[in-house]
């Protein structure tokens, strides 16, 4: 939630126009500032420091009606039974539009945008026009920093989000001292809770850490309903050393490889940055690299807000912190018997385009179509290209990049009536960046061969990914490809 997670995605403002400049009166907070007090206290060590080696937070007594995880006890929590946010718990956030992501809110700490009634505690993002026609967004962003951080735990929240394009509600965790370490990513970040407004079915749970940055994230789909209509629950369980994710107790997503570093410095020693104090924050972003803008259809009533119930943390009686940080496994795929790293690059065998084996078909933010392999090529059929370029994508990952190395992706391609696509080689876990660069293609109705060469020049990675990008390109004409192959060529 801190910074862009999808750095290909391109800022719509312009288009939509919208002003990312702030709205509304001047007599609010300084950027940055939270209502509230509290005394923060040093966090972090080089491995667990005299400071903050004492991971149990005072043990409070659970109702008999609460559900308390098998071998942790209650520390604090927020069933928001009252009528007004407990401030002696909660900080409110101020922000100004565009803090992070290219998002389109300010924060403001205001009952308006965050409150509690009815026994939970309620979002709002609101829309205004001012007389100029300028578009303002505002949204609520509270945190429990110097009030209730907790180190190691198990941390839940039940909730609901709210439905609409452009929405993308938060349930996370920062550090209490994000300086310890270094600025983010360095500090690192744990996100429990991230569902996009226009994909209500779908949970995302990611550790950020490292510099340069990376990323683990996994995801959570739901077989029937979705996150906006109903309560669903969603927790991390945070031990030395390893990282679990669960959504109504159902384990989706777990982690035990990370780092904290410099760019040129010697990593600090593991478990950092995950052995200091994290708090936690709710809130509802507007807008954003990664959701998407708000249209016409997105409401900015009841159905736009989260619904919180309750926020909880558990702990163990004892951590032991003297954890060692598991050797790297690399799964360097192997080519083929013709040099060919790409699977099934002729599309000779049908196979599934859902899963991460071989290739994967993908709609996101608003596109729509479908994927079918035939008589040796793979045809795209768009009904709405969506509002990103990776709205309508295919793409095939686990590919072995090496440092030092000259590869060469080739292809041919061909659409039912000329169009744009573009194609890369991306590294989703280090930060999307790009081995090759988002490149742009004119494609004819007649097939044509593409190659394109690049040097890697990055560290090694086990979990490249060719990518063709067919979405928010003026066109939904059908697109056919074949004959794939990502090889290397030289030194």
């Amino acid at each position: 939630m801190k910074k862009t997670k999808f750095s290909r995605a391109l800022l719509l403002t312009a288009a939509m126009g919208l002003v990312l400049s702030g709205c509304g009166s001047g007599d609010k907070k300084e950027e940055g500032t939270t209502a509230g007090s509290g005394t923060v206290t040093e966090a972090g060590s080089e491995a667990a420091t005299e400071a903050k080696s004492e991971a149990k937070s005072e043990e409070k007594e659970a109702p008999a009606d609460m559900k308390v995880p098998e071998g942790y006890h209650l520390v604090w929590n927020d069933e928001f039974d009252g009528d007004t946010l407990d401030e002696s718990s909660w900080n409110r956030e101020k922000h100004k539009v565009g803090w992070v992501n290219n998002e389109l809110q300010e924060y403001v700490p205001s009952e308006k945008y965050a409150f509690v009634k009815d026994g939970e505690l309620i979002i709002q993002p609101t829309k205004e026009v001012e007389p100029s026609g300028k578009i303002c967004y505002t949204s609520g962003r509270i945190n429990t920093q110097n009030k209730h951080d907790i180190k190691y735990g198990w941390i839940e929240a039940r909730l609901k989000v709210p439905t609409g394009k452009g929405f993308l509600p938060a349930f996370w965790m920062m550090p209490q001292d994000e300086d310890y370490y270094g600025q983010w990513p360095k500090c690192g970040e744990i996100d429990i809770m991230e569902v996009l407004g226009n994909n209500t079915n779908m949970n995302y749970g990611t550790l950020h850490y490292g510099e340069p940055h990376k990323q683990q994230q996994g995801s959570y789909m739901l077989e029937s309903g979705n996150f906006a209509d109903e309560y669903h629950t969603f927790a991390v369980e945070w031990e030395p050393g390893v990282f679990r994710w669960y959504v109504d107790g159902v384990q989706y997503h777990e982690v035990n490889d990370w780092f904290s570093a410099v760019n040129g410095e010697e990593e600090k020693p593991y478990p950092a940055p995950f052995n200091q104090p994290f708090h936690v924050i709710l809130n509802v972003a507007v807008g954003g690299d990664w959701p998407g803008y708000p249209d016409d259809d997105t409401p900015f009533d009841d159905r736009g807000s989260m619904h919180v119930d309750y926020v909880r943390m558990f702990q163990k009686d004892s951590y032991d912190e003297n954890v060692t940080k598991p050797v790297k496994e690399w799964h360097f795929k192997d080519a083929d018997e013709t040099g060919n790293y790409i699977s099934n690059g002729d599309f000779t065998e049908a196979e599934s385009l859902t899963d991460d084996e071989g290739w994967k078909f993908l709609q996101l933010n608003d596109g729509a179509g479908s994927a079918e392999i035939k008589d040796g090529e793979i045809v795209i059929t768009t009904q709405n290209f969506g509002t990103e370029e990776y709205s309508i994508q295919l793409v095939q990952p686990g590919m072995p990049m090496y440092k030092g190395k000259k590869y060469k992706l080739s292809f041919e391609a061909c659409a039912d009536e000329d169009r744009k696509m573009k194609t890369a080689v991306t590294a989703p876990n280090v930060d999307w960046r790009r081995y090759l660069q988002d490149t742009s293609l004119d494609l004819t109705k007649d097939y044509q061969k593409y190659e394109f060469t690049f040097d890697m020049r990055d560290a090694d990675d086990d979990m490249g990914r060719v990518e063709f990008n067919m979405g928010r390109q003026g066109s939904t004409a059908t697109i056919h490809i074949k004959n794939v192959r990502l090889e290397q060529v030289e030194e």
